[in-house]
């Protein structure tokens, strides 16, 4: 028996339209599989924490993540700056004063001492 060596099969990760990169045909973010590796998980436990991901796909995944550290920091970096660029956009757009109290008042009974 002879052992046959493939070609590399590139990484599982593709960019949406929204600039985010999955891992390929999922809905699970880069970002995502990133901070649970940096949170001390393995790989088997990320498939754990999310099952429509191959365990296959989060070693190569977490392989790029090891040979491109520099890449992906900038990347994560530009996503976080989006992210904060986004929120303060949002709140300038949505008044928030008196929020809590509005959605109190739309219980039944009213609004409830806290």
């Amino acid at each position: 028996m002879s052992l046959v060596l493939e070609q590399t099969q590139p990484v599982p990760l593709a960019r949406g339209t929204d600039g985010a990169v999955r891992v390929a045909g999922t809905r699970v973010t880069l970002d995502t599989v990133v901070h649970a590796f940096e949170r001390g998980a393995t790989a088997e436990e990320i498939v754990q924490q999310y099952p429509v991901l191959h365990l296959a796909d989060v070693y190569s995944v977490l392989g790029y993540l090891l040979r491109h550290r520099v890449e992906i920091s900038a990347y994560l970096a530009e996503r976080t700056e989006r992210r904060t660029s986004l929120r303060a956009q949002n709140e300038q757009q949505l008044d928030s004063t008196g929020i809590r109290q509005r959605l109190l008042a739309r219980r039944p009974g009213g609004v409830e001492s806290q």
